[in-house]
């Protein structure tokens, strides 16, 4: 008998999946995308999800808790769905190749200059196999347990409360922002992750309050993002974060102990444990896909092969500026799925049911 998740597992599950690297240059894009106080924004982001996962909701109820590859394959023969489910491998395995790309190259810049970065991806990867294995019920009790050993960071806030100005809060709102569609999907793809969760319909039953968790988890996301951003606006100028890559970061670096040196290297090495959740959730994703094409390939055989295909292709962008044009295009297309898929689930279902009743 396969093991549900709780709850709360799967709200935890939901936030360290959205949570993750982006922090770190997200007041820098809200700066230049909306101008003062770009900050305020972000609620609104965080709305648009809650309503993207009310469709998602309505699937599960709908769809009285069942896979999305069983509703889709109710109605429409497999060898049609197959570039459907090709299209969803690619993007989550490329996604989760990424994601974990641009934190390694991240860490190589600011801790290990000299060091390929390949490497440092290597360990990664193997960790992420592991995970793999164990399966979604695992991976979640692993969510927890990450959870807690990153979340007491939010806590470091409070070390930047003496430099913060209200004053650099200016009157205007939303003024100097040089933004385009672009730049709007860009911020959106900060809350990506959540959309995973319709992969996990199978994994629940009637204890788990399904869309209530999801809701929750993102808005713990949401919560976090705009107290970190509405602190690093009231720290830093507007014309300094618009300058910045990674505002977080040089924040992290205002953080001074004598015992100490170059904390905020520590403090983002704290970040591999949420950069992990993401990536495994993207590859598990992507093997899930996989295993309707492929069902005779045994799991553990799968969930390697994915993970070493995205091991190699994580090869051919090799400067942090290359990894987040790919990042762009791919959070892009994963955007049309995460709204794209609730919506072609629900329209099989209304017309299975339509038919069931014979009319």
């Amino acid at each position: 008998m396969t093991e549900k998740l709780s709850s709360f597992h799967l709200s935890v599950l939901v936030f360290m999946t959205q949570f993750g690297v982006v922090i770190f240059a997200l007041p820098q894009m809200l700066s230049k995308t909306f101008g003062t106080n770009g900050w305020v924004m972000l609620p609104a982001y965080g709305i648009m999800v809650i309503l993207n996962l009310l469709l998602v909701g309505a699937v599960y109820r709908l769809g009285n808790g069942r896979s999305i590859f069983a509703i889709l394959e109710q109605a429409i023969p497999r060898v049609l769905l197959m570039p459907l489910y090709l299209f969803l491998v690619a993007v989550w395995a490329m996604l989760g190749c990424l994601v974990a790309k641009q934190y390694v190259l991240i860490f190589q810049m600011i801790a290990f200059p000299t060091t390929n970065p390949m490497l440092f991806k290597l360990v990664m990867d193997m960790l992420l196999i592991w995970l793999m294995l164990k399966g979604l019920y695992n991976i979640s009790k692993a969510a927890t347990l990450f959870f807690w050993f990153s979340v007491w960071m939010i806590l470091l806030v409070f070390f930047f409360y003496g430099e913060f100005k209200f004053s650099r809060l200016t009157p205007f709102i939303l003024k100097g922002g040089e933004g385009g569609l672009r730049d709007y999907v860009g911020i959106f793809a900060a809350f990506l992750g959540y959309e995973l969760s319709i992969l996990t319909f199978q994994y629940t039953d009637a204890k788990t309050k399904f869309l209530r968790s999801t809701i929750y988890g993102s808005l713990l996301t949401t919560v976090f993002y705009t107290y970190i951003c509405f602190v690093a606006f009231g720290f830093f100028s507007f014309q300094q974060l618009n300058k910045m890559l990674y505002p977080i970061l040089d924040l992290m670096a205002f953080i001074r102990f004598p015992f100490i040196e170059r904390l905020e290297n520590l403090f983002y090495g704290f970040f591999l444990f949420t950069v992990l959740l993401t990536v495994v959730m993207y590859l598990w994703s992507a093997k899930e896909a996989c295993q309707r094409i492929v069902p005779k390939i045994k799991e553990g055989v799968l969930a390697p092969a994915i993970v070493l295909t995205a091991y190699v292709m994580a090869f051919f962008p090799e400067t942090l500026s290359e990894v987040q044009a790919w990042l762009q295009v791919f959070s892009e297309l994963e955007c049309i799925i995460a709204m794209g898929l609730p919506m072609l689930l629900l329209l099989v279902l209304g017309l299975t049911r339509k038919k069931a009743s014979g009319t």
